[in-house]
This record gives C-alpha cells, sequence and structure tokens, in this order.
C-alpha cells in the first residue's frame, strides 16, 4: 500500500485542518488505518485509528478535538482536527495494517504498522 498524506500547514491556535491519506495499491478496505505524530524532539505517537469498515474508532487523549474517518470507496482516509493547540504541531503520519477478523481500532495503537506514508508537517502558531 503506497499511502500518500497530505492536508497539512499553518494554522492559528483554535483553528481546524483537516488532513488526508490517500491509499493505492491494495485493497484498501482491507487494512485499520491509523494517524501518528511526531513532534520536534519527540518520538512518535499514537493519534487515533480506525476499523476496516469504519465502525470502530480509538484516540489518544486528544480531548474530543480530533475525528478520523474514511471512505472506502475513495481509499481515503482523513483525520479532522479542531481547536488546535500549539502542542499540536507535529509531522503528522498515517499507517495502515491489514485488519483481521474481531479487530479493534484500539489495538492499532500497540500494533506494528504494514504501511507508513510521508508526514504532513502541522504547525499550530499560538
Amino acid at each position: 500500500v503506497q499511502l500518500q498524506a497530505s492536508g497539512g500547514g499553518l494554522v492559528q491556535a483554535g483553528g481546524s485542518l483537516r488532513l488526508s491519506c490517500a491509499a493505492s495499491g491494495r485493497t484498501f478496505s482491507n487494512y485499520a488505518m491509523g494517524w501518528f505524530r511526531q513532534a520536534p524532539g519527540k518520538e512518535r505517537e499514537f493519534v487515533a485509528a480506525i476499523t476496516r469498515s469504519g465502525g470502530g474508532t480509538y484516540y489518544a487523549n486528544s480531548g474530543g478535538r480530533f475525528t478520523i474517518s474514511r471512505d472506502n470507496a475513495k481509499n481515503t482516509v482523513f483525520l479532522q482536527m479542531n481547536s488546535l493547540k500549539p502542542e499540536d504541531t507535529a509531522v503528522y503520519y498515517c499507517a495502515a495494517r491489514l485488519g483481521f477478523a474481531g479487530d479493534t481500532a484500539q489495538a492499532m495503537a500497540q500494533s506494528s504498522m504494514n504501511y507508513w506514508g510521508k508526514g504532513t508537517l502541522v504547525t499550530v502558531s499560538s
């Protein structure tokens, strides 16, 4: 699976951004999808995940500000980010992991991903 993230940019605190990740090369609906981020000087961390069908989602502690969704017809996963804070500044990566029966979005937080996309930079100014 090739993954291409987009939608990052510079936004003021309190603003919103919608990240997109377009997938190609394999059957998108076979993969659970996740968003991760890496801030300067920090390790990469889990942000959100969604199951193959989109019926299950799981979030790191974002205070309800982020929403992950997917459109299997368009082979795309999204991350809507609202009420952005300067501490949300990071490179955001999308990732895919082959799903399986009984899979959960929560498992993505501790799973090894099969594929990673190149990141998109989000900068939140104060």
